[in-house]
């Protein structure tokens, strides 16, 4: 299948009409998905429900770290796929599994887990960061890479536990483990690799230079394959279970900011995305990545996306600081219900000075109004109120501070890709947000348009359906096309 016009994308049905699973790890929730194919007037239409939600959060450790509890986000998964299989009585064709990236699980001899996996804003890869540039300088990773200098990037993390004396292990990204443990083989998913910072910009490799700079075992690293990718069938307990006997495991964009753009299904060439959840994604797709001297000077980042194509993007901060607010108000006493919140906010006088949203001090847990405190005293500004009653205050300080960053990125986007955009698909949590929509839109000027909350979960199915539909080379445009075309059907559902 090629280019699809819109009357052919309204005429795609499966030949194949059992349902599909699509997980979806958050690092505030996960959600497990079910597509099934209903009859209706000759033909059949999706019906896409969250059978399973349950909470997700790090942790704080005995001594101190902070880690994701990975039994309890593995018996969500298992719970999930067991309702979702009790309401298939036709069975389940296919599952699949995105989430968040960078963080990762150390392997023991049989393929269990050593230890809950470190969570990305944990310290300890950040204090490591001079003493690996030290090893390889950061203009190299960045020349080699193409991505942003992060600390969360997995290449810090990797060398905190060579730091800390653990002994070389086996890993796998979260969202790959987990298809891993249902019975896949262990890979490293494209989108999701290229968010580590060891991989070759170009290429698609791992970077031998890299881990040898490191001092990284390279044999540890798992295969690289494409979105996707048929990895095995279901086994183990759940394959037990009725329906569920000859279920297909794929890498669909295990990267979930890749998996949400793919589930977009917009065409041409005149469109941007904001992927709003806990971070902000702000970019656009491009064939090939850029990573020119001022590319890198401003951070800039390119990431994987299905095709072979890039996300070019920034990475901005997001509704991690209005749920870190929220729940500092619920701990003193007062839990705002989040709709009248926002109402409220819209009634607030536009700020006259505006936060910068990417000071670092906001990315840690805890304190989050303090936090807006003291960036404004190290300016000279005066302190807001850190009172429940402020709450308005602070999200439409918030609000507007974040719909100007976008309107800054996305002007350096412009120019750095040499491309005229019209208009912004906002997908995730925050395309829910009015407010933040009429904002982006007043400091742009460009026209906004809402996408899916849940546009990861349509990207994870609309892969899984394109690869077992179209039987396409899975890094060509033209598997994006169809991915694109199944993301346009799912998002009727």
């Amino acid at each position: 299948m090629s280019e699809l016009t819109q009357n052919e994308n309204a005429a795609l049905v499966p030949r194949d009409l059992r349902a599909s699973i699509a997980v979806d790890l958050g690092a505030e929730s996960c959600r497990v998905s079910l597509l099934r194919w209903k009859p209706r007037a000759g033909s059949v239409v999706p019906e896409l429900r969250i059978i399973h939600r349950f909470p997700n959060g790090p942790f704080i450790t005995q001594d101190g770290s902070l880690r994701w509890p990975l039994g309890k986000i593995l018996d969500g998964i298992d719970t999930g796929v067991r309702l979702c299989a009790e309401l298939a009585p036709e069975g389940v064709r296919s599952l699949a599994v995105d989430g968040w990236a960078v963080d990762y699980v150390r392997l023991n001899s049989e393929g269990g887990y050593l230890q809950d996996p470190f969570c990305y804003r944990d310290p300890r890869a950040a204090a490591v960061m001079g003493a690996l540039h030290e090893c390889i300088d950061a203009a190299r990773l960045r020349e080699i890479t193409g991505i942003e200098i992060q600390s969360l990037n997995t290449i810090y993390q990797l060398y905190a536990d060579r730091s800390e004396g653990s002994a070389p292990a086996r890993w796998l990204n979260l969202p790959e483990y987990c298809l891993f443990r249902l019975g896949a083989e262990p890979v490293a998913e494209y989108t999701n690799a290229s968010h580590t910072g060891l991989l070759e910009m170009f290429g698609g490799n791992w970077s031998k230079e890299i881990f040898r700079l490191a001092d990284l075992e390279i044999d540890c690293a798992p295969r690289i394959v494409p979105p996707g990718t048929l990895l095995g069938k279901l086994s183990g307990p759940l394959a037990s279970l009725p329906g569920l006997g000859d279920t297909d495991l794929i890498a669909p964009a295990c990267h979930d900011t890749a998996s949400a753009i793919a589930g977009i299904g917009e065409t041409g060439e005149d469109w941007a995305y904001i992927s709003c959840g806990t971070w902000s994604l702000v970019g656009t797709l491009l064939r090939e990545p850029l990573n020119s001297p001022s590319i890198r000077e401003e951070n800039f980042t390119n990431l994987g996306a299905v095709g072979g194509a890039t996300c070019f993007h920034k990475s901005v901060n997001g509704m991690w600081m209005l749920k870190q607010c929220m729940d500092h108000w619920a701990e003193s006493g007062h839990a705002w219900h989040l709709p009248d919140l926002l109402r409220q906010a819209d009634l607030e006088p536009p700020p006259k000075d505006l936060l910068w949203v990417d000071d670092p001090s906001l990315l840690q847990m805890g304190g989050m109004p303090g936090r807006f405190n003291e960036q404004r005293i190290s300016r000279g500004l005066a302190r807001l109120p850190e009172s429940s009653e402020a709450a308005p205050a602070y999200v439409s300080l918030l609000l507007h501070s974040l719909a100007v960053r976008y309107a800054e990125v996305l002007d350096r986007i412009r120019s750095h890709a040499g491309k005229e955009i019209r208009r912004i698909v906002i997908v995730g949590g925050g395309a829910q947000n009015a407010t933040l929509r009429r904002l982006t839109a007043e400091k742009t000027g460009l026209e906004v348009i809402q996408g899916p909350s849940e546009s990861s979960t349509i990207g994870n199915l609309a892969v899984q359906m394109a690869v077992l539909e179209e039987w396409l080379s899975t890094t060509s445009p033209e598997f994006a096309a169809a991915v694109a075309a199944w993301a346009h059907v799912l998002r009727e559902a």
